[in-house]
């Protein structure tokens, strides 16, 4: 294994390798000549934590509920109102 220093942008495309395109990480050790240790470090440090992933698309899925809600009782009383003016028009 080589040793030194590598750039954030490095250790970042490392993680990548492991959390996006899904290689293992004894894989990405041994092709980047890096050690497990390190790639399991950089993973903690740079990985997007998928806790604020869920809590933004569980508030999107309450926005987009709300929203339908709105939109269905809005359909629902133009629906009545042309049934409403049709009758009239009779």
């Amino acid at each position: 294994m080589r040793s030194g220093n590598f750039s954030d942008d490095f250790k970042r495309d490392a993680v990548a390798q492991i959390t996006e395109r899904g290689y293992r990480v004894a894989e990405v050790s041994k092709r980047l000549g890096v050690s497990q240790h390190s790639l399991y470090a950089w993973r903690r440090k740079f990985s997007k934590p998928s806790v604020s992933t869920d809590d933004d698309q569980a508030a999107e899925i309450r926005r987009l509920k709300n929203e339908l809600a709105r939109v269905t009782e809005e359909r629902d009383i133009l629906k009545k109102a042309t049934a409403y003016f049709a009758k009239d028009a009779r």
